[in-house]
């Protein structure tokens, strides 16, 4: 993954991979939840064609359990690959609290076409 960088883009609600040219070659789209308690909920990732095998998702899903870590947060996961990632690093992921899960999914459903 070398000439890769990780930047998160909180405004926009991205976490990108973006190679040397300044390209964003994958990213996870993200919100955050402010009730009932404050948390990081990844939605998708994706991974441009072409840059597909090299490591990018997971190193965005690492990256994004690193960004809710240095701030204190919980992540709970509805992107499936985020999921996935978590659930075979349990070291790195700790498991989602069922509540937040649920306002997560409840938030989505009441937001339609934002994601």
């Amino acid at each position: 993954m070398t000439g890769l960088e990780i930047r998160d883009d909180r405004a926009a609600g991205r976490l990108e991979s973006v190679d040397d040219d300044g390209n964003v070659v994958g990213r996870v789209e993200y919100f955050v939840l402010d009730a009932p308690g404050r948390a990081l909920v990844p939605v998708h990732t994706v991974v441009e064609p072409g840059h597909e095998g090299r490591g990018i998702a997971g190193s965005l899903a690492r990256e994004f359990y690193a960004v809710a870590a240095r701030e204190g947060l919980p992540v709970a996961p509805l992107c499936p690959y985020v999921s996935a990632w978590a659930a075979r690093h349990p070291g790195e992921a700790p498991p989602a609290d069922p509540e937040l899960l649920q306002a997560a999914k409840d938030w989505l459903r009441g937001h339609p076409g934002h994601f």
